[in-house]
């Protein structure tokens, strides 16, 4: 018999629903419906998906649990490289589409299936980071993309779809949402614009805390491993609980602008409390207890790991590089970082480390010093100025 089984990366959502009842209906397929969790769901929320699954007609659903894996693989780094791409953004999606595609990949072979599908539009980076993971790990497997390919509008699915039976929650489908635990994005008609802010109801937690809250939290080799008093083995736990925690006070949303990987410019919206925070905090830290070179050749090698990582390519060997680089300069970022959290905003309030180098033993800035004197900082002053006072007594330029 023709092998007619093709896996599906499945979120649930209306892009993807609308792919199970294209692949049945145009294409006559089997569909292997597979979710790749993120970290990005609850209990309820995964039951629902697997309901929706079953409800369009799939012949099996697996639910994939990524989370460990992708922190390991990713966010850690992300986390030792302060990642903000365009000083905005954490890749709350781009970093994790790897993982994705990666899990989505071995489930294709597990099952033996001869295509594999994915719900991408012709206009994102999602579509490259698919692509090249599937061409890399199952060149052999025909890859899907009725959105991509048939060029819909969101309008046009949510037809199809009720010609097919299938109720759609028009006010949900409005918005194109992707959780995990590294941050949710949203896409919907304001970030078409270049002007449209996102409503608060586009938003999926809303903003329930008003009074202001304190949270220190305990970083061990650059891996968060505390919140308060609560020791957590396993960062992916404390990750999950400082977003319970932050998410209501409406930290952490903002939109993206930025180059996509095909080379026009994209606009998404995301909520991502978590991830700010602990960037913030964890960047503080590494402030007091690096040296200003560390600082600076770790701000060289991060924003070319997070543009890269951007675009899909984690399998590039030179990211094992920038790693152990990035893991290297961890071994003394140690320490409590104070926070305040309040409605909209988070607030740095200081550090405590054995590791500071701004110790009151060498002086404080601005006041006194301890290892030198005054006559030491006019010869020094003297030596480092040097070269350019020559240079324009030679040339007998003015400012």
């Amino acid at each position: 018999m023709k092998n007619n089984k093709v896996v599906l990366a499945f979120s649930g959502g209306l892009d993807t629903s609308y792919c199970v009842k294209y692949l049945q209906q145009e294409m006559g397929l089997e569909v292997y419906a597979a979710l790749v969790n993120t970290g990005g769901f609850t209990e309820e929320e995964l039951q629902e998906t697997e309901s929706r699954a079953y409800s369009l007609g799939v012949k099996e659903y697996q639910m994939l649990d990524e989370t460990d894996y992708y922190y390991q693989r990713s966010i850690k780094y992300l986390i030792f490289g302060n990642v903000l791409k365009n000083s905005t953004y954490p890749l709350s999606v781009s970093a994790e589409r790897v993982t994705q595609a990666l899990a989505i990949a071995r489930y294709a072979k597990a099952v033996g299936a001869a295509y594999v599908a994915h719900g991408s539009t012709g206009a994102g980076n999602d579509q490259v980071r698919f692509d090249m993971i599937f061409q890399s790990m199952i060149p052999d497997v025909q890859i899907l993309t009725p959105i991509r390919d048939n060029k819909l509008s969101r309008e046009q699915e949510i037809a199809y779809l009720q010609q097919h039976g299938v109720s759609v929650d028009y006010q949900k489908a409005q918005y194109s949402i992707n959780k995990g635990i590294w941050g949710t994005s949203v896409g919907g008609k304001e970030t078409l614009t270049s002007h449209l802010p996102l409503p608060e109801e586009a938003y999926p937690t809303a903003v329930t805390k008003q009074e202001p809250e304190r949270v220190t939290l305990i970083f061990e080799k650059g891996e968060l491993k505390g919140i308060d008093d609560v020791p957590y083995e396993n960062p992916v736990q404390a990750i999950q609980a400082l977003q319970a925690q932050a998410a209501p006070f409406g930290i952490g949303r903002d939109i993206h602008v930025g180059d996509t990987i095909i080379g026009i410019k994209g606009r998404v919206g995301f909520e991502a409390a978590a991830p700010m925070v602990i960037i913030k905090a964890h960047h503080t830290l590494e402030k007091h207890v690096l040296t200003k070179w560390q600082l600076y050749w770790k701000d060289q090698l991060a924003t070319f790991y997070g543009n890269w990582l951007h675009e899909g390519q984690l399998m590039d060997p030179v990211m094992r590089n920038i790693e152990a680089f990035l893991e290297d300069t961890q071994q003394n970022v140690t320490g409590k970082v104070h926070v305040l959290l309040a409605p909209y905003r988070l607030q740095i309030e200081g550090i405590e480390s054995d590791h500071d180098l701004m110790s009151s033993k060498f002086g404080s800035y601005g006041e006194m010093n301890n290892a030198w004197s005054g006559d030491d900082v006019k010869g020094f002053a003297r030596i480092f100025g040097n070269q350019t006072m020559m240079y324009h007594k030679i040339n007998g330029t003015e400012f």
